[in-house]
């Protein structure tokens, strides 16, 4: 009887050691490429020059939002070691950065690289070496697949969503309006297209003219007086800033009045409208999710007053009317979220699984109400936006935060 008394307890005690000894290991660090105990490497890809080379102040924000994080100990210890590369918004280009990030570089991940042609380029690449493609800098509605590609994930609000938006209020305030389309030939210009021809359903047939550009065409002067002349009087404008403030300008040369709906991917003041002219920009339809630093309603913001201190700090130099700051101060904070939701287990899939866990996620910068969530199943963000209309050298907010959710 003893002595099965003394067995049983030697048992236990094994068992209480196997148990203590599995949560140890289970508590070990678990880490993939680019990361150590004191690092994580994470790529990225802008164009730093070519035609898209505005949108290059992103990479900037997110360099310098990582150097304040890394002066405030780092996450969970470990400082980032961001590596950027220019692709001059040439997926050729791009698709040689991403190899030398992942082969060479070795990173963990590559984090908010830019452009739907580039990153189009690069999405079997990442999902094939199962590198996280993550938060890119680009709204096409293809990036939220996650059965079909569960390492790349978007991050702002997708394009069909937003020109579904444009639609359905097109279709209440204007229903007899004769619409034109400028679109940038690509997979951007033509999911766009997709978005605004399904919300208007039906009443497809209100599209008078579509003219598609390429992006190096030097000028878009022509395909701006081909829509004046079709007599469209409801112009859905999707190019990015150096087209759009060409088209801008154009108009006004001409003297075409539309009601112009701006693609928000160029609704930076800096980049889009202070070279087109404020005069001639004045009454011009975006949409937004980010706060605008330049709107005085935010001026004693908490959010607004942080970021100015961060950019005193660690980028003087910013534009601060430059939409694209915020946005890279946004999407940055995101990333590190997602890093400290990982904490030693560091490994790629840990990052995707953190990344498709978000539930109401606020992030410094966001409008009222906007909030990020993500499921194993939606890959999308960020999902909703509200409209805003140029009015002297700011955009005005107005209406309600819409919900635009678009699967695919």
């Amino acid at each position: 009887m003893h002595s099965i008394h003394v067995r049983a307890a030697a048992l236990s005690a094994a068992l209480l050691l196997t148990a203590t000894m599995s949560t140890a290991a289970l508590a070990q660090k678990k880490y993939d490429s680019g990361v150590t105990d004191t690092e994580i490497k994470i790529g990225n890809i802008m164009p730093y020059s070519g035609p898209a080379s505005s949108y290059s102040v992103i990479g900037k924000t997110e360099a310098a939002y990582f150097n304040k994080i890394n002066a405030e100990g780092g996450i969970n210890g470990r400082k980032i070691n961001f590596i950027s590369y220019d692709d001059g918004y040439s997926p050729p280009k791009t698709v040689e950065q991403a190899r030398k990030l992942v082969e060479s570089d070795e990173v963990l991940l590559i984090f908010n690289s830019l452009g739907t042609p580039p990153n189009s380029a690069i999405h079997k690449y990442m999902n094939s070496k199962q590198v996280p493609q993550l938060f890119v800098a680009t709204g096409a509605t293809k990036w939220n697949d996650a059965k079909g590609y569960p390492w790349t994930m978007g991050w702002q609000p997708n394009y069909q969503s937003e020109t579904q938006i444009y639609a359905k209020y097109i279709l209440k305030n204007y229903p007899n309006a004769k619409i034109g389309v400028l679109y940038q030939n690509d997979d951007y210009g033509k999911d766009y297209l997709k978005g605004l021809k399904d919300g208007l359903g039906s009443k497809v047939s209100m599209i008078v003219r579509e003219e598609s550009y390429e992006t190096t065409e030097p000028t878009i002067d022509s395909h701006i007086v081909n829509l004046k002349a079709a007599g469209a009087d409801v112009f859905v404008d999707i190019s990015i800033p150096k087209f759009a403030a060409q088209a801008i300008k154009k108009s006004a040369e001409i003297e075409w009045k539309p009601v112009h709906f701006l693609n928000s991917v160029s609704s930076s003041i800096s980049a889009t409208i202070k070279p087109a002219g404020f005069g001639s920009s004045q009454g011009i339809i975006t949409s937004a999710y980010l706060k605008d630093p330049t709107d005085p309603q935010w001026k004693d913001d908490p959010d607004i007053k942080a970021w100015n201190t961060f950019l005193d700090k660690y980028y003087p130099e910013a534009n601060r009317a430059d939409a694209f700051v915020i946005y890279g101060y946004a999407v940055a904070q995101t990333m590190v979220h997602v890093l400290k939701q990982c904490g030693d287990d560091l490994t790629r899939a840990n990052v995707m699984k953190q990344a498709a866990n978000m539930q109401d996620y606020v992030v410094a910068g966001l409008l009222p109400g906007v909030k990020i969530n993500t499921s194993p199943t939606d890959f999308a963000p960020i999902s909703q936006l509200q409209l805003q209309r140029l009015k002297g050298d700011t955009w005005e907010l107005f209406g309600d935060v819409i919900s635009g959710d678009v699967g695919g």
